[in-house]
């Protein structure tokens, strides 16, 4: 199971980013997927994740309405749409894996067992 994350840069506040989360020696689409962050000093967080049995959905509250997670499968592909991004968004972003996250804890990155490596995402002000 591998997941190569990728899409991060440097962007200038109020514009959008598109990271991606390719995975191999897998089919995504049997997993659960979330989006998460890390900033210098701080604890991983969750952002955005995506439920495989029924696409139910978990975004952080910061992020809700300016963040949407995606799957597609025929590219066995995760996405994260980031528009209008904040200073604040600023982090190294990892996305992670694994089946039968329960809803309560899809935020969660314990929940998660299989993790790509970060793409880093800078926003100026």
């Amino acid at each position: 199971v591998q997941l190569q994350a990728s899409g991060g840069g440097l962007v200038q506040s109020g514009n959008s980013l598109r990271p991606s989360c390719a995975a191999s020696g897998f089919t995504l689409d049997n997993y659960d997927i979330g989006w998460f962050r890390q900033a210098p000093g701080k604890e991983r967080e969750g952002v955005a994740c995506i439920s495989s049995s029924d696409g139910n959905t978990y975004y952080r509250e910061s992020v809700k309405g300016r963040f949407t997670i995606s799957r597609d499968n025929a590219k066995n592909t995760v996405y994260l749409q980031m528009s209008t991004l904040k200073p604040e968004d600023a982090a190294v972003y990892y996305c992670a894996a694994d089946r039968g996250v329960i809803t309560s804890s899809m935020g969660v990155p314990g929940a998660y067992d299989y993790w790509g490596q970060g793409t880093l995402v800078t926003v100026s002000s």
